[in-house]
């Protein structure tokens, strides 16, 4: 087999649960996933190194957790909620850590890294946005996400989330309320 994007999730796991396929199934996966998964993870996380990190852990624990696979759902949609569970607890870690900063120091100090980041190559509206997004509440600003960058849909989003498509509205109606205050916030600046 070849690594392409079109080798089938079937594939991938009857490859990742015979112990001697386990390495090229795991790279398949990889070649299918990893650009798509990276891409959702740094827009919750925003720093490419701790995008980089997050999505380490998040193929690790989905190469360890291959045989609980259920096949309940696509497999992205499996990777997509590992992915999701370890950006934010993460992210979960990272603020216990900053705790004592004072607020809105943590916001510049993202914005900052972001137009530093030599992967990041924004003009100056989306690193607004970016800096919007990091201060949005977690959920929040996964629906957002999903919803803005991904186009995604808000049934796909509920079958995703285990969320009803009622409180991913509001969660994604609240998200643009706050990120269009910010924008009014940073023009009267």
């Amino acid at each position: 087999m070849t690594l392409n994007r079109e080798i089938s999730d079937d594939q991938i796991i009857a490859l990742l649960n015979q112990s001697a396929q386990q390495e090229q199934g795991f790279r398949l996966l990889m070649a299918k996933y990893q650009e798509r998964l990276y891409r959702h993870i740094r827009r919750l996380v925003i720093d490419h190194e701790d995008a980089n990190d997050v999505l380490q852990n998040c193929l690790i624990k989905a190469f360890r957790a291959i045989d609980r696979f259920e096949g309940k759902s696509g497999l992205y949609t499996w990777l997509y909620r590992i992915a999701s569970n370890e950006a934010f607890t993460f992210l979960e870690r990272k603020k216990r850590k900053m705790a004592a900063s004072i607020d809105g120091e943590d916001q510049l100090a993202a914005a900052n890294r972001l137009r530093a980041d030599s992967y990041f190559n924004g003009d100056e509206a989306q690193a607004l946005l970016h800096r919007a997004l990091t201060g949005l509440p977690d959920k929040q600003r996964e629906v957002f996400t999903l919803r803005y960058f991904e186009d995604m849909g808000y049934q796909e989003m509920s079958d995703m989330l285990g969320t009803s498509v009622g409180a991913l509205k509001a969660s994604y109606h609240h998200a643009v309320k706050k990120i269009e205050q910010f924008f009014k916030n940073e023009q009267i600046r």
